[in-house]
């Protein structure tokens, strides 16, 4: 059975729906990520974050190489 989990964005707050055990089905699928981009994130979160925040953080590491998170 697959594993799905309510979660709260840690940036901007929003609920989402989690989806670990079927991670093809994972909004966050959505987002591919460099692995600089990834560590990027990685570096200001340790959870799950919604996909329009994965996307806006890509959006500014792209432009800027480096902002704060």
């Amino acid at each position: 059975m697959c594993k799905h989990e309510e979660k709260h964005c840690p940036r901007c707050k929003t609920v989402f729906e989690c989806k670990p055990g079927s991670i093809t089905q994972c909004q966050c699928s959505g987002v591919s990520l460099s692995e600089e981009e990834r560590a990027y994130i990685e570096a200001g979160y340790d959870d799950c974050l919604c996909i329009h925040c994965l996307r806006s953080l890509q959006r500014l590491f792209s432009k800027k190489g480096s902002v704060a998170v």
